[in-house]
């Protein structure tokens, strides 16, 4: 059986999408959480959270791996140090993700090198692709047109797969994007009621 590794990527930039009257800090620890959560419920995947947010370790359940990272490690760099048969790199800013979305990723692969879940208004919320990675890959999930960098990347044209994409928190006005109708992102959605 394959072993699969969901990696929650957390930048210390994804802050800056702190709606007004929120504290950064806790918006982003708020967003990760609820995106950690989501992951950490998933069958038959190990949950790993990837930051380089100091303390954040304390948002993740005893005895998930926390991955140490510089600000602009790149996403090849981060695929480097993960383990397991297959690897995906959700996105920390998407805390209403549906799980399903993960499941299709590694779907996928099974035709792909790497599958992408492409974000609105550019970029991808997450990446999957099989361990090692490709090296021909260089992947940034802030990539205005990562599927297009991937495919001019690529030695052959059906190596990157889409999976259905999804949204990112990465201005204050993105919060409009949350989908009040899904269960989960309990973190974030009492932050913004509480503002």
């Amino acid at each position: 059986m394959l072993t699969r590794v969901v990696a929650v990527l957390v930048r210390q930039s994804m802050a800056r999408s702190a709606p007004r009257g929120v504290d950064a800090r806790s918006w982003l620890e708020a967003v990760a959480e609820d995106t950690y959560e989501m992951v950490s419920g998933l069958e038959l995947v190990t949950p790993v959270l990837v930051t380089s947010v100091p303390g954040l370790d304390e948002i993740v359940w005893p005895g998930t791996e926390v991955i140490s990272i510089a600000e602009d490690e790149s996403l090849r760099s981060i695929l480097g140090r993960l383990g397991g048969d297959q690897a995906a790199v959700i996105a920390g800013d998407a805390p209403d993700l549906p799980p399903l979305l993960v499941g299709k990723l590694f779907r996928e692969l099974g035709r792909a090198q790497i599958t992408v879940s492409p974000a609105e208004r550019g970029g991808a919320v997450a990446l999957a692709c099989g361990l090692p990675a490709p090296a021909w890959a260089d992947p940034d999930l802030d990539d205005p047109d990562l599927v297009a960098t991937l495919r001019a990347q690529a030695p052959g044209s059906r190596m990157v797969a889409t999976t259905p994409g999804w949204h990112r928190l990465r201005t204050p006005d993105d919060v409009e994007r949350l989908d009040p109708g899904l269960e989960g992102w309990d973190n974030t959605r009492a932050l913004l009621t509480a503002r």
